[in-house]
């Protein structure tokens, strides 16, 4: 079945440089700016699930507590879109898709040096240690096998720009396998940049996410815009159409 891109609806995150991507009775997809948590964790910060719940119970002037599901997430430093259910019908069937790996997920990473291959696969065994994860040389009893697929767009002096497509979806998975190739993503200093950006983020943006809508069958496309000063030259919209990379702008919405 072909995929159709979702159009944008005019709709904004509580503030008007936030774009809502997708809203239907059973879906939610939302642009997600590197530093803010998908889901709340012992920090006690912010998160985009609480917001999302927010948002929908002033939206609709929702009594009592809103339904929100998460069925997919992306690290903290990592912007682009998320993707929520907003039935218990829609969660099951979309955690399923998930599981089955019937999801497609492609971001976009600006990494550092220039890649050899105009493309390529990964294929690693990646162990988890504490808050960090490594390649193993072979596979072990607690390792993941992670897999990936990356096409070079672009190169510009010392940094290259790639678009990457998850075969699996492993934590840290894309961070680990381009470090461990040669390719540190730009910012990525737990795993081998050699400089921090700007408020932290790092260049890695989950640009397009790829479903079969839970009660339709259609297949759908929801697409993240490139963020405000993204790492990478030739972006043909203003920066006043695209989205603040940073948490940080959008923080006053919940202080």
């Amino acid at each position: 079945m072909d995929a159709t891109p979702c159009k944008t609806k005019p709709l904004c995150f509580f503030d008007p440089r936030w774009p809502v991507l997708y809203e239907d009775n059973h879906l939610l997809a939302v642009y997600k700016p590197s530093g803010l948590l998908v889901q709340g964790d012992r920090t006690g910060d912010g998160c985009l699930l609480d917001l999302g719940k927010q948002w929908l119970k002033e939206r609709y002037h929702k009594p009592g507590k809103v339904f929100l599901a998460m069925v997919h997430r992306l690290d903290r430093p990592v912007a682009g879109v998320v993707l929520f259910a907003r039935t218990s019908k829609a969660a099951g069937r979309l955690s399923k898709q998930f599981r089955e790996r019937t999801v497609q997920k492609h971001y976009l990473a600006v990494v550092s040096g220039t890649v050899s291959s105009e493309s390529g696969r990964l294929i690693h065994h990646i162990e988890r240690h504490d808050r960090l994860s490594r390649v193993v040389p072979a596979p072990t009893d607690s390792s993941q096998e992670a897999r990936l697929r990356y096409t070079v767009l672009g190169t510009d002096r010392d940094k290259s720009l790639l678009r990457i497509s998850l075969e699996t979806g492993r934590r840290h998975q894309i961070r680990i396998q381009l470090a461990n190739l040669g390719y540190p993503i730009l910012g990525d200093l737990r795993y081998g940049a050699d400089a921090p950006l700007h408020g932290r983020q790092i260049a890695l943006l989950a640009h397009e996410l790829k479903v079969d809508h839970p009660t339709r069958g259609e297949r759908l496309v929801f697409s993240s815009p490139i963020p405000q000063q993204w790492p990478w030259p030739g972006v043909d919209i203003s920066d006043s159409q695209r989205p603040p990379w940073d948490w940080r702008a959008f923080e006053s919405i919940i202080n």
